[in-house]
Order: structure tokens, then sequence, then C-alpha cells
């Protein structure tokens, strides 16, 4: 999930990595803390839109791209008019197609024009919710919808994932929403309800185009999940501000 060095004693079972999924949310507040901690030190020095892009910047090197590498194979299998068996061969292959570009270019864009509009006031808050409510998707994704493809290293996410693990992430994400609640009143809980109402329609989507999801369009999920809970913020703060704090 990061690129952060974490020694263990063996190897991982693809059970054991399959129930790893529990945490998602926990991870995600981990790289929300480090991106808020930086937003701090960055604002003293720096005017806030170069911090914005520094954040991003940082976003990208804590994940090492993997997600926007799903994101950019999902786009490439999209594009066009091929059958399943196509879109799959399509997104396994290792090379980049324009299609895979222009998605991380857009979905990149769009996060910094998100991001740069966020209340100042509520950028600790937000920076913290919104990689741990889109992992909390990803969680979702994986187990509410079936696996497209016979293998691949998502299957041993989906086979591990059951209602206990989706339970627990979910409870999860709801109390860290709530122990926000000083900060952002119920800001958290309605981004949470609307990157749930995004991930579904994602999964959906998906599903017609490649009969199933797949860990690339898991990545997919988490980086529209992102930026979709920045638009969510900017959107409420317009229309209620009231419901932020």
């Amino acid at each position: 999930m990061t690129s952060i060095p974490i020694r263990l004693k063996g190897e991982l079972t693809a059970k054991q990595l399959g129930r790893a999924t529990v945490w998602f949310p926990i991870i995600g507040l981990i790289i929300g803390g480090i991106l808020a901690g930086l937003n701090w030190v960055f604002n003293l020095i720096l005017p806030p839109l170069v911090t914005n892009i520094l954040l991003i910047i940082t976003l990208v090197i804590l994940t090492g791209a993997m997600h926007l590498d799903g994101l950019s194979d999902t786009c490439d299998g999209i594009a066009g008019h091929k059958t399943v068996e196509e879109r799959w061969k399509v997104m396994h292959d290792s090379r980049v197609g324009a299609f895979g570009v222009v998605g991380i270019v857009l979905i990149l864009l769009a996060q910094y024009a998100a991001l740069s509009n966020v209340p100042s006031d509520k950028m600790t808050p937000v920076l913290l919710l919104m990689p741990t409510i889109s992992r909390w998707a990803m969680v979702y994704s994986i187990f509410a919808f079936p696996y497209a493809r016979p293998a691949g290293l998502g299957k041993a996410y989906k086979e591990a994932t059951g209602w206990v693990q989706f339970m627990i992430a979910t409870v999860i994400t709801l109390a860290i929403a709530g122990g926000l609640y000083p900060l952002f009143n119920a800001g958290g809980f309605l981004l949470f309800g609307g990157v749930a109402v995004v991930a579904t329609a994602l999964a959906f989507y998906f599903r017609y185009k490649f009969a199933g999801l797949t860990g690339d369009t898991y990545g997919a999920t988490n980086e529209v999940a992102e930026v979709m809970a920045l638009i969510f913020v900017i959107i409420i703060f317009k229309a209620a501000p009231n419901l932020l704090g």
C-alpha cells in the first residue's frame, strides 16, 4: 500500500495478504497524517499553491505511484472497442498507452485544482480523511463486487476479504470520521457517503467493461475516490458551510 519499507519475519501467505484489507483505512490515516504534518511545515515557508503540489508529489512518492499505475492500466483497458479478454491483455501489458497517460495527467490536475480550493482551515481534517476514505473504498470494492481474472494480486485480496474484514474496515473509517468531528463536524460522514456512491458507480462500470474488478481497478478506484473526496468538500463548503464547522 505504500513505499515505506517494513521488515517482516517471513513471507506472507496469500491469505494473510488478503486479510490485510482490514487495515487499509489505518494505512490511509497514516498517509494522511504525514500529509497534514508536511502541510503545516510547508505553509510556514511556502505559498499555498506550491505547498499543494508538494503534497501531491509526496502522496505519489509514499504510494510508489502504485494506484496511479492501476488507473493508467484501467484507462488503457477501457479505451476502444474490445472484448473482455482483449481488455485484460491490454491492462496486463507493461507499456503505458495514450489513454493511460491522459488518465494520470487528468487525475493529477483534478487533484491539484480541488486541493487548491479546499478551505485552509479545513485542510488538516481533509488531508486525514481523503486517503482514509479512499482506501476504505478499495475494501468495499474488493468485498462487494466479483473479481474478473482467474489470477492476479487482487485475487488474494478478494478471496480473503469477507464480512468481518469489511465491517471492521468500515467501523474504523467511521470512527476516524467521528474522531475528527470537532474539526470537521459532519463533513467526514458526508464524504464517506459521497465516496461510497462514487465507488459503487465505478464498480458497476468496471464490472460491465471487464466482467468484474481487478487489482488495477482497485487502484483506479482509490485515485478517483481521493479526487472526489476533495470535490465533495468544496461542494459542501459552497452549499452548506455550517456542515463543516
